[in-house]
């Protein structure tokens, strides 16, 4: 199944970046170009960088000028992550582009990309609350608690994943159909941004 498939991805992505556990550490895919692992992959590790961005800039010693640039740094970042959903939607699209859509077809809350966006951020979360949970120099009692909420998270990733392969299975089918937003973010565009656009005068 797709979801099973993706977190294995996620998995192999969030590790990769642990053996450096460097925000600037070069990307190295694994998956060739044209395969859908390899849009998995480069989302997961843009969302495993932006993780630890937003781990550093709460340093409440930062620099303010350091913090500035790290803020920027995360803005651009958001907008790589939006354009990977976009990307991967456009696979999605291509894929079912010969489905016969039933007259009864219902569409999604969200597309099946957004979904998988939620997967990876989950696997984030899970990889980092097992740390928590399992750290040596913690007490007992933020390790128990840190357990009780990594059981939720797995619970969690079940249920997504249970819903992801759902939908795709309707889109599939013909039962529910994929219409597209472009996010139309407005705060890195300097034609939309007044601070922006006044600034350009």
């Amino acid at each position: 199944m797709f979801s099973k498939l993706a977190y294995s991805v996620f998995e192999q992505s969030i590790k990769e970046y642990h053996k450096y556990d460097n925000v600037d550490q070069p990307i190295s895919n694994p998956y060739s170009n044209d395969t859908f692992e390899h849009l998995l992959y480069l989302k997961n590790w843009i969302d495993t960088v932006q993780w630890h961005l937003e781990d550093i800039i709460r340093d409440p010693n930062i620099d303010p000028v350091a913090a500035l640039k790290l803020k920027r740094r995360i803005d651009a970042s958001n907008q790589e992550r939006t354009d990977m959903v976009e990307y991967i939607d456009s696979y999605f699209l291509k894929k079912y582009s010969g489905v016969k859509v039933k007259d009864n077809a219902k569409i999604n809350s969200e597309s099946p990309a957004w979904a998988f966006d939620r997967l990876s951020i989950l696997a984030l979360k899970i990889y980092h609350m097992n740390e928590e949970a399992t750290r040596e120099d913690a007490t007992q009692d933020h390790r128990n608690a840190c357990q009780t909420k990594l059981n939720i998270l797995l619970e969690q990733r079940s249920d997504l994943s249970t819903a992801i392969d759902d939908l795709l299975t309707d889109i599939e089918n013909g039962d529910k159909f994929m219409k597209v937003y472009k996010q139309m973010k407005m705060y890195n565009d300097d034609e939309l941004n007044p601070v922006l656009y006044q600034n350009k005068k």
